[in-house]
């Protein structure tokens, strides 16, 4: 905004400026504005001065603050569905795993049962020969806590292309070491991480299976997300759970606690 200047500063100021030579400024004493006038010469100069500088661009805004992966179907940052107090529960005999007189005994005892369905269940979805000696040859599929692998080696026994993961690094490992001792098995591709991980990773499989391992996650809706994210489309995924019955209440829970030892002692 441009203001008025008094006369007799408007004065001094021209006479100031008549001053220059060439386009350098020569200082003359004579035209300089009066002692009384300088505080206001000074500060009109100043407005002056400012007011015909450019605008300056305003500063750019502050970058962003980077973005963590979403969750499979959006919904933020990806959280684990780990449970830390299941998985030191399972580290703490992972040696036992194939034991089949040891504490995972009625996981060997149910795994023909499991294997059946699995069987008849894939192969209606994928259009397979239920009675073919490895009517799962060709297709890909993960064995999402995989344990000691009892599950992963039957598979991989039907043809299947395994990649079977869990969050315990010791039963990795014990997994790893039985299934190299088969030819059949030993193709199998175990890998200490989750579910979750996978997904980030943008792995895929036709079939995703997940046995007996909701109830040991603190997230089950996250769990199930990335099960689902990790099946192609078309694909097929199984999981299985402890029935909420009082035979499983007595067999599951009593077992674990009080036979097994996992539940904290009276």
């Amino acid at each position: 905004m441009l203001r008025r200047v008094p006369h007799s500063l408007r004065c001094a100021l021209v006479s100031s400026a008549s001053t220059h030579h060439g386009g350098a400024q020569t200082p003359n004493p004579s035209h300089s504005p009066p002692q009384a006038l300088l505080p206001q010469w000074r500060r009109y100069a100043s407005i002056a001065s400012s007011s015909s500088a450019p605008p300056q661009p305003p500063p750019p805004p502050p970058p962003s603050p980077p973005r963590g992966p979403s969750r499979p179907g959006g919904g933020g940052p990806s959280v684990s569905s780990l449970n830390p107090a299941e998985v030191a529960k399972f580290a703490a005999i992972a040696e036992t795993w194939w034991d089949s007189n040891g504490p995972f005994k009625p996981l060997h005892l149910m795994n023909p049962t499991r294997l059946s369905f699995i069987r008849s269940t894939l192969c209606r979805h994928f259009r397979r020969d239920p009675y073919s000696s490895k009517p799962l040859e060709g297709l890909k599929v993960i064995d999402v806590g995989c344990g000691g692998g009892i599950l992963s080696e039957s598979l991989a026994r039907m043809g299947a292309t395994v990649t079977a993961i869990d969050a315990v690094d010791k039963n990795i490992k014990i997994a790893s070491i039985h299934a190299a001792s088969d030819p059949t098995t030993a193709s199998i591709e175990y890998c200490c991480t989750t579910a979750e991980e996978l997904v980030k990773e943008k792995r895929m499989f036709d079939a995703v299976i997940s046995l007996e391992v909701i109830e040991h996650v603190a997230n089950p809706l996250e769990f199930c997300q990335s099960l689902s994210a990790l099946a192609v489309p078309n694909g097929a995924t199984v999981v299985s759970t402890i029935n909420r019955s009082m035979r499983a209440y007595a067999t599951a829970i009593v077992a674990a606690e009080y036979i097994l030892r996992w539940g904290p002692e009276l």
